[in-house]
């Protein structure tokens, strides 16, 4: 809280992938769970699978991060509620224009869709280091 009394101000930032199936949906959930105090959360596909995979709800489950609620949806569904700020892409493709105003950061991640449980691990693993940076230079921005 700021001396005011006033919560800080979240940066409303879009996680973007293929599917909305499993990298996304991890970093939504993710982001929801570490770092809701500077981040308000959403996840879309460049071509939603219309479900989110059972691996990715399994590994968040191994982390103690639940994710009720959550389901796989595009981008055209998503900004017709959401207006993000930043927009964190994983999808291998073209942002530009999209997203008028909004920052677009790029991560280079692995699609883990279809493999096994280890591989769902060490992408949970990226994702959370790539959260866990973008929260703390969000908390940095809030204190100046």
């Amino acid at each position: 809280m700021d001396p005011a009394g006033q919560k800080p101000q979240r940066t409303k930032v879009l996680f973007v992938c293929v599917g909305n199936s499993c990298r996304s949906q991890l970093a939504e959930a993710i982001a929801r769970h570490h770092a809701s105090d500077v981040v308000d959360a959403e996840s879309a596909g460049t071509s939603p699978f219309g479900s989110v995979a059972a691996p990715t709800l399994a590994v968040l489950q191994e982390n103690g991060i639940r994710a009720e609620g959550h389901y796989s949806k595009g981008i055209d569904e998503v900004i017709e509620f959401f207006e993000p700020a930043i927009v964190v892409n994983m999808s291998g493709r073209t942002m530009n224009g999209i997203f008028p105003g909004a920052s677009v950061v790029e991560w280079e991640i692995d699609d883990p869709f279809g493999s096994d449980p280890e591989t769902y691990r060490r992408i949970y693993a990226q994702i959370e280091k790539g959260v866990s940076k973008l929260a703390a230079e969000l908390r940095k921005k809030e204190k100046k």
